[in-house]
């Protein structure tokens, strides 16, 4: 077991958002983690990462309790990736990617010929190489995700931890980001990578073929592989608004949401 939580209330400040969370992350798969906007989504990614004190409960990353180990320990073990961003500071993509490399490092350690070349090889097999040298807060949004992905490959860890990878990102740059994100897992089955990840869309999870955890009201509302885990009923309870899911021509299954309640009149503007 790569991770595993057990009976696990969250929350931050003097705010419990969370209680009676139980999850186990499997070597070799992918989690997607949904539900809707409040439900304790990031909470609860903050707290399995350690940034945030679990208020009951535990968390084993490793067969070892999360709060048994060093902050090295930890990110030798989960790599984060978060939603793109800008940095202050003009870094080339290379030295993003480095980044990922200081948990593998020595107190004030430099990055070394080997450090180098497994950020090299991550930007390699994420088929962005040639930005190796651009700048990255000049990139496009793609483009600054697979940056970021890349990070988490050469931090070598064998639990990559995503926030909403897709997130403003055009349809195409989705699709590329996911199909990367499908490639870390299956075509490196020998290596036991896992990757968690957090979706609003549940039609990715079915993409993925992933196994889903789905929260509501800071409680597990349902978990299982997406097929039988994501149904009709469960993803209308769940969002409020009656959604069909359905199986298109190819065999991949999609999610539908009504539109009875929206506006059917043009709405006046003032002239």
């Amino acid at each position: 077991m790569m991770l595993r939580a057990r009976d696990l209330s969250i929350g931050y400040g003097a705010a419990v958002v969370g209680t009676g969370i139980g999850l186990d992350v499997q070597a070799g798969e992918i989690l997607c983690l949904l539900g809707p906007n409040g439900c304790g989504k990031t909470t609860l990614f903050r707290t399995l990462l350690g940034l945030l004190p679990a208020r009951a409960g535990t968390v084993l990353l490793g067969g070892k309790p999360l709060t048994a180990q060093a902050r090295v320990e930890i990110a030798r073990q989960v790599a984060y990736v978060p939603q793109a961003h800008a940095p202050p500071f003009p870094f080339e993509a290379l030295e993003v990617v480095l980044m990922g490399r200081t948990a593998r490092l020595g107190l004030f350690g430099q990055p070394g010929a080997r450090d180098r070349a497994v950020a090299r090889d991550a930007l390699d097999r994420l088929g962005i190489g040639a930005l190796a040298h651009r700048d990255y807060a000049r990139l496009s949004g793609g483009q600054r995700q697979l940056v970021l992905i890349a990070r988490a490959l050469a931090q070598e860890a064998p639990l990559i931890v995503m926030d909403e990878p897709t997130a403003s990102l055009d349809f195409g740059n989705q699709a590329q980001v996911l199909a990367q994100i499908r490639a870390l897992v299956t075509e490196a089955a020998s290596e036991g990578r896992s990757v968690i990840l957090s979706t609003h869309d549940p039609d990715q999870a079915f993409a993925l073929g992933a196994r889903v955890v789905v929260m509501k009201d800071g409680r597990i509302f349902a978990q299982g592989d997406a097929d039988a885990a994501l149904t009709s009923a469960t993803l209308s309870a769940v969002y409020g608004i009656d959604i069909t899911v359905e199986t298109t021509s190819s065999g991949r299954k999609v999610c539908l949401p009504s539109l009875r309640h929206a506006r059917t009149t043009a709405p006046q503007f003032a002239e």
